[in-house]
């Protein structure tokens, strides 16, 4: 489970450039050094965690070098060992870098692609469990359809890293009326 108790994650923001659509209601978090990674398979404690949450189907990889998205998803990545340049928000968007033991929750159709990473990069990735997988390239799908469909995504129903009560369940609350 998580190392350390819940600190405020960095939030960031991307608009719509008309290639990639982004998320116009929900921020990227970033939450630093959220796991401890010094067991002997670093990957486990993000898979366990995630899953413990809701938030399943799983994989251990990198982070696809080209821009790229999901429409009908939202989709956290775990820096389970190495280190990562990443870029958030489309071609006009942010280069962050991450390195094991951090976590970043991407928002439904938040843009995404690997800068630059070192040789021993592991990442594990998930979805919430109440959501349906895609991915998208700019062009590859109607961007008012793709608009259309990441307004309909879900919230998950927990934060990926902390449960119920994790700052996700805060910073991505519907507005009230």
């Amino acid at each position: 489970m998580p190392m350390m108790d819940q600190a405020p994650p960095q939030a960031c923001r991307f608009a719509d450039d008309g290639e990639t659509p982004n998320n116009p209601a929900l921020p990227l978090l970033v939450y630093r050094r959220a796991f401890d990674v010094a067991a002997r398979d670093p990957a486990v404690p993000f898979e366990e965690a995630f899953a413990a949450h809701g938030w399943g189907r799983s994989w251990r990889n990198g982070i696809y070098d080209f821009l790229h998205f999901h429409t009908r998803t939202h989709e956290v990545l775990g820096i389970a060992r190495g280190r990562a340049r990443v870029q958030f928000g489309g071609a006009r968007g942010q280069e962050l870098d991450v390195e094991a033991g951090d976590v970043v929750v991407l928002p439904a159709g938040t843009g995404h692609r690997c800068v630059s990473a070192s040789a021993d990069l592991l990442v594990v990735g998930a979805y919430p469990d109440n959501s349906d997988f895609d991915q998208k390239r700019p062009g590859q799908i109607d961007h008012a359809s793709a608009v259309a469909a990441i307004a309909d995504v879900a919230r998950p129903r927990q934060d990926p890293v902390y449960g119920s009560d994790g700052p996700l369940m805060k910073m991505w609350s519907p507005p009230r009326d």
